[in-house]
């Protein structure tokens, strides 16, 4: 009997990626320039992934058409201006560990509110029309509505600054290129997210399971597990992810208000769309090809930029209508 051939690893839209940056050098001209836009554009699409990657879980795993995706980053964008105001000692110290304790107390405590109000989330609005995507769009838009509502009464409608740390200000120097720190950092927290979410997806049980669940449901069920909790979780956890790429984008921006998370919601599906609908990997191709794309019009046909992003999807999809890396199952 011959052995099951293994399904080989697709690098071609690896390639795309190292190929736009590669395409991106000679068109700048200048290298130092070129490796300031590409970094800036990397970070840019680690913490569009960190965003992403939520709604990537939910709709991936779940099938959920969350449209109201938004809220929970704007939620973790708003409770870091909390906690880090809350810190401006840590935040203004001349101490780069004192500032990512503050920076790291706001992550976890954005994950730990925009997962419960997730929680809540699901069980309220998106339980009742489970398999029924279009009541889905319509009725997270309408919770996204009311949570930016009620942003609004505990935080108020104006914007709200962010500032960075004292630490993750300025930029380091190669040569003559000047790399901005905060933008280091975003790429680093951006890499050990996605080493983590492959790492829980594919190498431990509770990603076996879910992703059996997602395959044949009841026969998950007739082993003893309760599939309806673990996809709670999953959508705890995309909510939660949600949270965190809300406070990277606030500090990103330096500055929130309450539609933050309906502005960046456009490029979310951009990101999605090109990746392969619920691709984890996908996603994180996609999101990285969004930045570096974006990144690169604006320096080179800054009125074309606009429209970069809505072109790439178009490229995209006319080279692979799936997407980059498409869910077999779906």
């Amino acid at each position: 009997m011959s052995a099951i051939p293994k399904a080989q690893f697709d690098w071609r839209p690896l390639a795309l990626l190292a190929g736009i940056a590669a395409a991106g050098l000679p068109l700048i001209g200048s290298p130092s320039t070129w490796l300031t836009l590409t970094v800036a554009g990397l970070a840019m699409g680690m913490i569009v992934f960190i965003i992403a990657s939520g709604l990537t879980l939910v709709f991936g795993l779940m099938d959920v058409l969350n449209f109201g995706h938004g809220v929970f980053i704007a939620l973790g964008a708003f409770v870091a201006t909390s906690v880090m105001g809350g810190m401006a000692d840590w935040t203004g110290s001349a101490s780069l560990m004192s500032n990512l304790v503050a920076v790291f107390a706001a992550m976890a405590v954005a994950m730990a509110v925009a997962g419960a109000v997730g929680f809540a989330f699901e069980r309220v609005i998106v339980q009742p029309v489970y398999g029924q995507h279009l009541k889905q769009i319509l009725i997270t838009m309408g919770g996204m509505i009311v949570g930016e509502e009620i942003i609004k009464v505990i935080w108020g409608p104006l914007q709200i600054p962010l500032p960075l740390p004292e630490g993750l200000r300025g930029a380091l120097l190669f040569g003559d290129a000047a790399i901005e720190k905060y933008r280091v950092f975003a790429v680093g927290v951006g890499a050990v997210v996605f080493i983590a979410l492959l790492w829980v997806l594919n190498r431990t049980k509770l990603g076996l399971l879910v992703r059996a669940g997602v395959q044949d449901r009841e026969m998950v069920e007739s082993l003893g597990y309760r599939i309806k909790r673990l996809f709670v979780g999953v959508f705890v956890a995309g909510s939660g992810l949600a949270g965190l790429g809300g406070v990277l984008w606030g500090l990103y921006q330096q500055s929130v208000v309450p539609q933050i998370g309906a502005q960046v919601n456009t490029l979310i599906f951009i990101v999605i769309i090109i990746g392969g609908l619920g691709s984890t990997l996908g996603c994180f191709v996609g999101a990285l090809l969004v930045g570096l794309v974006a990144n690169y019009a604006g320096f080179l046909a800054p009125k074309v930029a606009l429209f970069s992003n809505i072109g790439l999807m178009v490229a995209v999809l006319l080279w692979r209508p799936q997407g980059l890396y498409p869910v077999t199952n779906r």
